[in-house]
């Protein structure tokens, strides 16, 4: 996936009230006056953040005789988790690969420790 189209994607999310939009349509599809409902915003303002996440991809429209529903495309959601996934598991191996760091440090310092301690005994035994 071209990274604009990402960056498309992610921007539409940006904005509380898109994000709402999305989570309202993940339950099923509905109108542009039925998504415009709840909020205190004009049919045309909601039509506007709808214009975004489908010029983002994550929303269509279609005809249903005189109704224009609005569907959520979940697959491109796929798609972003899919990214997403990529950098959590590099972020997870840079992190195991920090605890092993810390745990040889640890054992380091330990055995330092430990060697100091029987040279103060020693030295109190003498």
């Amino acid at each position: 996936m071209p990274e604009d189209e990402l960056s498309k994607m992610f921007s539409a999310l940006a904005d509380p009230t898109r994000r709402d939009i999305v989570s309202r349509l993940a339950a099923g599809d509905a109108t542009v006056g039925e998504l415009a409902a709840p909020y205190d915003v004009s049919i045309q303002a909601v039509s506007k953040h709808l214009k975004v996440l489908e010029d983002s991809g994550l929303v269509s429209r279609s005809r249903d005789a005189q109704r224009r529903p609005c569907h959520l495309e979940a697959e491109v959601f796929d798609l972003m988790t899919k990214w997403i996934e990529r950098y959590r598991r590099e972020a997870e191996d840079r992190y195991r690969r920090l605890d092993t760091v810390l745990a040889e440090m640890d054992d380091v310092s330990t055995d330092r420790s430990q060697q100091s301690s029987a040279r103060r005994t020693r030295g109190a035994a003498s």
